[in-house]
């Protein structure tokens, strides 16, 4: 499946009023906890990728994230499937090593078919992330943003694991 994307910092309270002065539902408030992997045989930050273990509500969600395919969002593939707690060992059995763990606290949104996240990502911020799932999606994304009153050049195309590894 593709994930088109791109985030902005903000301050979550003045999101939340103009999120829901457009007509957006409010769908959930999360916990998530990301422990991302490095390969034991492949350097997934030269490939610009990622593999993933998410841990919401004591469910867990393994995810591979392939490279971008886009200069202006971070649109990539992404696969992703529930899996149980045990995937953690798993992984290490194989010889897969933890990178580092985020944790953020998520508001999500849909607003048509984009969703809109407002994430307090513990060590980073406050941001706004909003997804589509179709390439059709970019110019929706774009329209979005001006309407919120985010400018071009507030944009980021990085993930949480870049901007925390980058310090």
């Amino acid at each position: 499946m593709l994930e088109v994307e791109i985030k902005a910092e903000v301050r979550i309270k003045e999101m939340e009023k103009k999120i829901s002065d457009l007509g957006a539902r409010f769908i959930k408030k999360e916990l998530q906890e990301d422990t991302y992997f490095r390969h034991p045989c492949r350097d997934f930050k030269a490939e610009d990728e990622a593999l993933r273990v998410r841990m919401v509500r004591g469910k867990y969600f393994l995810t591979y994230k392939g490279e971008r395919q886009d200069p202006e969002t971070k649109t990539r593939l992404e696969i992703e499937t529930k899996v149980g707690g045990a995937i953690l060992d798993i992984l290490k059995v194989l010889g897969f090593s933890e990178v580092r763990k985020i944790l953020k606290e998520r508001d999500t949104y849909g607003w048509g078919r984009l969703k809109i996240y407002l994430d307090r990502v513990e060590g980073l911020g406050e941001f706004l992330e909003v997804e589509g799932k179709v390439w059709e999606d970019k110019e929706k994304i774009f329209g979005l943003l001006e309407r919120l009153g985010i400018p071009g050049e507030r944009l980021i195309r990085k993930s949480y694991l870049e901007m925390l590894e980058e310090g």
